[in-house]
């Protein structure tokens, strides 16, 4: 549930890297181009698969540090590929924290912004928040906050209550259920990447 990496040779100055191409494109533009957003089973499929990707990568120590639907791909298969890891990040056996803030404002995870020391950085809990926001993202069209700037947005995060499906009674139990487990403003008391790959909705 990763984009494939081929391989790479430069050009003149420039640096060229192939990767599998995946033919069904981001599903931001899935959503876009059929002007709805993804039922709810469409989602449980989507996170199952997301998660497959990320429990592998959190297993290797590595973060990816900007989850959202603009990058899960989809394969011509339907298969969904955690693509972009232009922010990825390795994390240190020893001292599994980061302390940079970086990925994309809506998605960012409380303790990115207000945390940047690398004393009191984040780990891959950082991703499963970034999860969550594009859970809701992928059933209402937006993350939170959207209709505000990014700058505000980083300001809002870490102080606002952590967000939810904006009408949970329109989804099941297990998938408001799931979100919470994702958007838990404390890092240690959210659920893990592999822990939610066996939860009830997905």
């Amino acid at each position: 549930n990763i984009v494939r990496y081929y391989s790479s040779f430069t050009r003149g100055s420039e640096l060229w890297i192939v990767m599998e191409f995946c033919a069904g494109s981001s599903l931001c533009d899935v959503m876009e181009a059929r002007s709805r957003c993804l039922t709810e089973r469409q989602i449980g499929a989507v996170l199952a698969e997301t998660l497959a990707g990320l429990s592998y990568l959190h297993s290797l120590n590595k973060i990816h540090r900007d989850i959202k639907a603009g990058n899960l791909l989809l394969t011509e298969d339907g298969t969904v590929k955690l693509a972009d890891f232009g922010v990825s990040a390795q994390l240190n056996t020893s001292i599994s924290r980061r302390g940079t803030v970086i990925g994309t404002p809506f998605w960012m995870a409380p303790e990115v912004i207000s945390s940047p020391g690398p004393e009191a950085g984040y780990n891959s809990k950082a991703d499963v928040w970034s999860l969550g926001i594009t859970a809701i993202e992928l059933a209402e069209g937006q993350p939170p906050h959207a209709t505000v700037s990014p700058l505000t947005a980083i300001f809002l995060i870490p102080t606002k209550p952590a967000p939810s499906l904006t009408e949970p009674q329109r989804w099941s139990a297990s998938f408001v259920t799931f979100v919470g487990l994702c958007l838990c403003k404390e890092p240690a008391g959210r659920a893990s990447a592999s822990a939610l790959h066996a939860s009830a909705f997905v």
